[in-house]
């Protein structure tokens, strides 16, 4: 098989991963002065977003779409019936250099079946970024998928050489992997998050104690580590979904937890779900998640357990944030020129950059509708909730129901073609 027919496997094999943000990393200068390949800081084709809003790309692979695992719901499970392919470690070295030198590509994003064992397969995902790195002096990003049951002296040689590291707890609840992968490990899987943790924390501490003169160590995965679970594979709720994803940042540092929608495979187990779940679904996931780290909210806020013991699934037709002040009239409205920072940002429609521009604003004068417009502010979303000198929400308040179908998005229309 050539290398083109593999990379068309390969590539497609990979695309189950959401796990692949070059968020935080910098330049390499620490690998060399001057000569080099590669930057995480250039522009490029479009394919990943960081969170300071460059666009990115990244060559995004399997090594080898082999596997000794039978995980049901995954499409390269050994029992599948899929077109195996395996590159070697040179093939994938010379593929990113050269999709490097096409500006196709700042990166490479590596992933893997499980060959022979995680030792055998982890040693060979090392040698690419370590080739990468000492032989060709590449300085673009690497983000390394690790198997949490590789040994610990080869987690530590991933980090020397990745900018991000990441390992998948699959998905959010133990009983749904034992149903599902009964061949992983959750106890497995978090000590390896937890050893990626602290040697993340030790390099960082080993430098900034570093005095200024000396040579400071080398870095241990300088973009951190994340993860990715599947929802609506199994029976867990979005309520569940969440409260692993806090348990997941609190214990070991996560950069990011990665939502993924189950799709339906090929020969798929008769455990499995028939059909994937709305991908409205993992959008709100991503919403609320975002709410839990940057505004202050809690799970019970966002996801209430029902009395009744049903299912707690977040609402598709409006987002986490609007729901929950739907069901908490009392806190409004917000007055936008006395409401502390804490207050604003529970508002609809305001986001941190909203706040800060709020912020700044009225510390010159009192705040008006106009300057709202000026502020660049949804007034629709926001006007139901918030008072200004010359505007108050009035009744508005009292009618959620009504409210809500106001500012509920309208369904959209079919298409004929579809």
């Amino acid at each position: 098989m050539n290398v083109l027919d593999k990379l068309s496997i390969l590539a497609d094999a990979a695309k189950y991963d959401a796990s692949c943000a070059s968020s935080g990393a910098g330049k390499r200068n620490s690998l060399g002065k001057g000569g080099g390949v590669g930057s995480t800081e250039g522009m490029g084709i479009c394919h990943s977003y960081t969170p300071d809003g460059r666009c990115v790309s990244l060559l995004k692979i399997l090594l080898t779409n082999f596997c000794i695992y039978d995980c049901a719901y995954c499409v390269n499970r050994v029992s599948s019936n899929v077109r195996r392919a395996r590159f070697t470690t040179e093939e994938v070295v010379d593929l990113t250099l050269d999709f490097y030198k096409r500006n196709y590509i700042e990166g490479l994003f590596l992933s893997s079946g499980i060959l022979k064992s995680g030792d055998h397969t982890m040693e060979q995902m090392v040698e690419v970024a370590r080739s990468l790195r000492e032989d060709h002096q590449f300085r673009g990003y690497i983000h390394l998928k690790t198997i949490p049951e590789a040994s610990p002296e080869l987690l530590a040689q991933a980090g020397r050489y990745a900018d991000r590291l990441s390992i998948n707890v699959e998905l959010p609840t133990e009983g749904g992997l034992k149903k599902l992968a009964p061949e992983k490990n959750a106890t497995g899987i978090r000590g390896a998050m937890g050893q990626l943790r602290w040697r993340i924390e030790e390099a960082k501490e080993q430098r900034k104690a570093t005095p200024v003169r000396k040579a400071k160590p080398p870095r241990f995965a300088p973009a951190g580590q994340s993860t990715q679970m599947i929802v609506g594979a199994d029976a867990a709720d979005d309520r569940d979904v969440l409260d692993t994803s806090v348990a997941l940042y609190g214990n070991y540092r996560l950069r990011r937890v990665y939502y993924s929608a189950f799709s339906p495979i090929p020969d798929a187990s008769v455990v499995l779900p028939l059909k994937a779940p709305p991908l409205v679904r993992e959008h709100r996931l991503y919403q609320a998640d975002w709410l839990l780290r940057f505004y202050e909210f809690d799970v019970d806020e966002i996801a209430p357990r029902a009395a009744d013991g049903t299912a707690t699934l977040l609402d598709l037709d409006i987002d986490p944030k609007l729901a929950w002040a739907l069901r908490h009239p009392e806190c409004f409205p917000v007055d936008l020129n006395t409401a502390p920072k804490e207050r604003l940002l529970r508002v609809p429609g305001l986001g941190t950059s909203s706040v800060k521009r709020i912020l700044g604003a009225r510390r010159h004068g009192r705040l008006r509708l106009d300057d709202l417009t000026r502020l660049r502010a949804p007034l629709k979303k926001v006007l139901p909730f918030v008072q200004v000198l010359d505007h108050h929400p009035g009744a508005r308040l009292e009618r959620p129901d009504a409210l809500r179908a106001q500012l509920a998005p309208a369904p959209r229309q079919a298409s004929l073609f579809g």
